[in-house]
């Protein structure tokens, strides 16, 4: 690698906060980018901005609102309901297409520009929901064809790619900053930090896996 610089990209929810601090961990100069994309909860980026002050990490968003406008989802769309469970023979419509593929691409883009050629990003094929775009296949995919559209040489990193929601909040207590993920972050995907409004996908995927955690942490 060129140097030891990375790019976060940044919700401000709990997967992308651990990673943040993750990347502070085993990078010595770390960018966080947030994304305006059209999404109902866009007051995360106001907090994303809030942690990345915290953690002495420079901010950055982006705004990428054609992304909402390209196909229907509930998480841009006001007139379409929120699945509270995944369909058994189709995407949640939660799935925004090509958001993570937009983003790590923009992000590519940025951090050459900042001289740094790591990007890390918090999807999880253990707890991916039924998004295709946070699939480890197609990360290294992308990360091949990121490098041959900029002949660099990027690589993704994806700490959670691997572990589920109770070892995420693992990874945030050995981290030391299990209390700011818990009650500062913004997961929720009707817009309310913490704990959220425990009913949508992203709440109760949050919820199950800090219960697991607590249970086997306070044994």
């Amino acid at each position: 690698m060129k140097n030891d610089s990375a790019v976060v990209l940044f919700s401000g929810g709990q997967d992308s906060t651990t990673c943040l601090f993750w990347a502070k961990k085993h990078f010595s100069k770390v960018y966080a980018l947030s994304f305006l994309y059209g999404q109902k909860h866009a007051h995360e980026v106001e907090l994303a901005r809030g942690i990345a002050e915290r953690a002495g990490v420079e901010f950055h968003v982006m705004d990428t609102s054609f992304i909402g406008s390209l196909g229907s989802n509930s998480l841009t769309d006001t007139s379409i309901s929120m699945d509270e469970d995944k369909p058994e023979d189709s995407f949640p419509n939660t799935f925004v297409p090509g958001r993570n593929l937009f983003f790590l691409s923009i992000a590519a883009v940025f951090a050459r520009e900042q001289g740094a050629f790591h990007l890390v990003t918090g999807v999880s094929q253990t707890d991916y929901s039924g998004y295709p775009d946070c699939r480890d296949s197609f990360i290294k995919s992308l990360n091949v064809t990121l490098n041959l559209a900029m002949d660099e040489q990027f690589v993704i990193h994806t700490p959670l790619m691997w572990i589920d929601k109770a070892e995420t909040w693992a990874l945030a207590d050995e981290l030391g900053v299990f209390d700011l993920v818990r009650n500062e972050t913004l997961t929720c995907y009707n817009g309310i930090p913490a704990d959220g409004c425990g009913h949508c996908p992203a709440c109760k995927l949050r919820k199950q896996g800090l219960e697991e955690y607590l249970s086997k942490r306070n044994r």
